[in-house]
């Protein structure tokens, strides 16, 4: 995906909000807002007594009610302007990735054979199962997996990421995407999803919120305000009743207007929160689309703020990736130099970095350069899942490296003997954390080459800050307890899981979510589809199968390992969002009871004065001021919404502590102050 320009919102952005704000004024887009629609039938309630007045019908005079009901539109006009805020800036990712969806012509196969005849067909006539064939040069016309073949990508229209990637046939990086170019090589692809439901549609449907819904927490959060708004509709309704009678017994003061009754019900229900619930939700789910990050379910990134395990593997995420050579050891009787030499042999057709590294530490360490491999003639054994060993022969000689019980295996089988000094060198690289391969010549063990993990740098640090949080971190490795055990104490991890299969790891998730925990992980192969279904939340690697993307609520579009704690940062500061203004929301309501209150009811009771703290000048004045200072702090707090507050790394108490302390004492003291001045204002201009 295009990355969003660094501006927080651009000119055409906010033009087309303030369209939408007009156009969001229908009774049918309202009523989905049960706090603003209070507010929105008050709107049209008090302009039908402004036009009363005009007539003389009506228990206040024309322009105070004037007033009030233009406040109240706008009151409700920004609480739809903060929501088309933060659509338009989900429109405005989504139409750049439009601009990667193009109607291609593509080359339909009549079977999975490249020479196979074939038609040319326009991409959205492609269906589920479809093969096509696509070369350098062209656009990959549909989501699918490639059966055969191997090419470098473009994915930049996607991810943003100008660097190719290589797609090939089998294993994890099988996933290509409609709308990326084939930049080298050809490709043979099987389509994966029918022509409107590809992941660029899902994507664009997302961004725009056509398809968001409420998760839970949103759901209950509005029942609470919907529920507090009731009551203040009951409580507001008996006043007027209540203000008829005080009036006839007092003998003094005035029955208070229906048009001050309104706007206290308006300023006394949680309306802050109300206009801006929907505009957080919509700019939290922007704030992962920005991290290249696609929630295929609404809960998912709301899951994310209440994690507290995480499961992460550990190559590519806590590790490098690539195991390096980092020394020689030999047995007794064997030179450091004879075991180089054999292991590099053994690598020189190696083309993993393993392999690479190893033939690099020999030449610098030891001065052995690169060998006429025709000279030789060489036959290099590959490495295979069943073996778990590769080498070469060269004449007479057999050279072997590979897993020390595979090499103990085959140089047993020849009559040849593995010393135990060789084992005590595979068991201290094990506890060391390093990944020991074994060397043999001639059915003679030579030594251990040492392959050490090399731990990303930061990520100790990372995992500290998790920890602060409440989150524990579990390393996924298929390594065995000695090697695994040694690396999450480098890395700083909380557990392990060694030895992982995919029974293993549902197993583990399961266990978890058992004792109460929300357990989220990453995936890209089909064998973790079965724990990425399990998963509270589940990200799977665009890179990977379509199996993994399927089983998972959260596709990365980058396909790194480390996402998911930028993720889990994402949700998290989501909540943090909609806490601290739902606190600073009803902490409002307790300064605008005193704002209007004390003053529409002193009249009739005199007493009430001493409630008026503020000392504002009117009854007037203070209903004015008060729902002026309603429908501005609105638009005062959509930076706030859309941007989020400020992440910290605390555990959920202290982060309690912290928003009741800015955002339920700050929300008491700013209405105080602010009310006061905008009386002070209003009264000098003489409005009131």
């Amino acid at each position: 995906m295009k990355k969003e320009e660094n501006k927080f919102v651009t000119k055409d952005i906010f033009i087309n909000a303030i369209k939408d704000s007009i156009c969001k004024l229908s009774l049918k887009t309202q009523i989905k807002n049960p706090v603003m629609f209070v507010v929105y039938i008050g709107a049209i309630l008090t302009t039908g007594l402004f036009f009363g007045a005009l007539f003389g019908y009506a228990d206040a005079h024309a322009g105070f009610i004037f007033g009030i009901s233009m406040l109240l539109w706008f009151t409700v006009i920004f609480a739809n302007f903060a929501e088309a805020i933060a659509e338009g800036r989900g429109k405005a990712q989504a139409e750049s990735l439009r601009k990667a969806k193009k109607d291609v012509s593509a080359k339909k196969l009549e079977n999975p054979d490249r020479n196979a005849s074939f038609e040319m067909v326009k991409s959205s006539q492609l269906k589920k199962g479809d093969i096509v064939f696509v070369k350098a040069g062209e656009q990959i016309p549909a989501d699918g997996e490639v059966i055969e073949g191997a090419a470098s990508v473009d994915e930049s229209a996607i991810t943003g990421e100008s660097a190719p990637v290589i797609r090939e046939s089998g294993g994890d990086r099988s996933a290509v995407t409609g709308g990326t170019t084939v930049l080298s090589d050809w490709l043979m692809i099987r389509v994966t999803a029918e022509a409107g439901e590809s992941f660029l549609d899902k994507m664009i449907a997302m961004v725009e919120g056509a398809t968001r819904q409420k998760t839970p927490n949103e759901i209950a959060l509005q029942i609470l305000l919907t529920t507090l708004t009731i009551i203040f509709l009951v409580v507001t309704a008996t006043l007027y009743p209540y203000s008829v009678f005080g009036v006839e017994q007092s003998g003094r003061g005035e029955v208070t207007s229906i048009t001050a009754l309104i706007a206290l019900l308006v300023c006394l229900a949680p309306t802050t929160i109300g206009a801006l619930l929907s505009a957080i939700g919509i700019a939290g789910m922007s704030r992962l689309n920005q991290a290249n990050v696609l929630a295929t379910s609404g809960r998912a990134i709301e899951a994310a703020g209440d994690v507290d395990t995480l499961l992460l593997d550990k190559t590519g995420t806590i590790t490098l990736g690539n195991r390096r050579a980092s020394e020689f050891k030999p047995v007794q009787g064997v030179s450091e130099k004879e075991l180089a030499d054999a292991a590099q042999l053994s690598s020189l057709a190696d083309e993993t970095p393993e392999g690479r590294s190893i033939v690099v530490l020999a030449k610098e360490n030891y001065g052995l350069r690169g060998r006429n491999l025709n000279e030789l003639k060489a036959k290099f054994i590959p490495f295979s899942a069943k073996t778990r060993m590769s080498g070469v022969d060269i004449g007479a000689d057999e050279i072997r490296k590979g897993a020390a019980d595979a090499v103990k295996s085959y140089v047993e089988s020849k009559g040849g003997n593995f010393p135990k000094s060789c084992q005590e060198i595979v068991e201290s690289i094990s506890k060391a954390g390093g990944t020991p391969l074994v060397v043999a010549k001639n059915n003679k063990v030579l030594g251990v080459i040492y392959l050490k993990d090399i731990i990303k740098s930061g990520v100790k640090e990372k995992f500290e800050d998790l920890r602060k949080m409440g989150i524990k971190t579990i390393m996924i490795t298929g390594d065995n307890p000695l090697t695994a055990a040694a690396i999450a104490a480098e890395a700083g991890v909380d557990d392990f899981l060694a030895e992982a299969t995919p029974e293993a790891k549902l197993e583990l998730i399961r266990e978890y979510q058992q004792k109460g925990h929300l357990v989220a992980m990453t995936g890209d192969g089909t064998n973790d589809a079965p724990a990425l279904a399990q998963a509270d939340v589940a990200v799977a690697m665009n890179t990977g199968t379509q199996a993994a993307k399927e089983a998972g609520n959260m596709v990365d579009l980058d396909s790194s390992p480390t996402k998911l704690i930028d993720i889990v940062r994402i949700g998290k500061q989501l909540l943090m969002t909609r806490g601290a203004l739902t606190t600073f929301s009803i902490a409002n309501d307790i300064a605008k009871y005193f704002a209007i209150i004390p003053p529409l009811f002193v009249g009739m009771y005199p007493v009430l004065g001493k409630l008026n703290i503020m000392g504002l000048s009117s009854p007037e004045s203070a209903v004015f001021s008060a729902v002026i200072y309603n429908a501005f702090i609105i638009i005062g707090l959509i930076p706030l919404a859309l941007k989020g507050v400020k992440y910290q790394e605390l555990p959920a108490d202290k982060l309690l502590r912290k928003n009741l302390l800015v955002y339920g004492v700050g929300g008491i003291i700013a209405p105080f102050a602010a009310i006061k001045l905008i009386d002070l204002f209003i009264t000098a201009i003489g409005i009131v």
